[in-house]
């Protein structure tokens, strides 16, 4: 596994998106920067400004695929 400094990443150009199945209330979303180049970013909706997830696409598509097969549910 590559090791990247990651600290100086300019998320200026990121265009964040919900997923469609987010609701209208303000809950619990999440939103993805995929314009990036080589990076997928994440952050909470309800803050903005405040820390970033990045992720290698080939980390994102092993997450995404994790939640498709319920690696996750409690």
């Amino acid at each position: 596994m590559e090791v990247r400094d990651l600290t100086d990443v300019d998320l200026s150009d990121a265009l964040w998106r919900k997923s469609t199945r987010s609701g209208a209330n303000g809950g619990n979303c999440v939103e993805v920067a995929s314009n990036l180049r080589g990076l997928i970013a994440v952050r909470d909706s309800k803050n903005p400004d405040g820390p970033k997830l990045l992720f290698t696409p080939s980390e994102w598509r092993a997450f995404i695929g994790g939640v498709k097969d319920g690696e996750f549910d409690a």
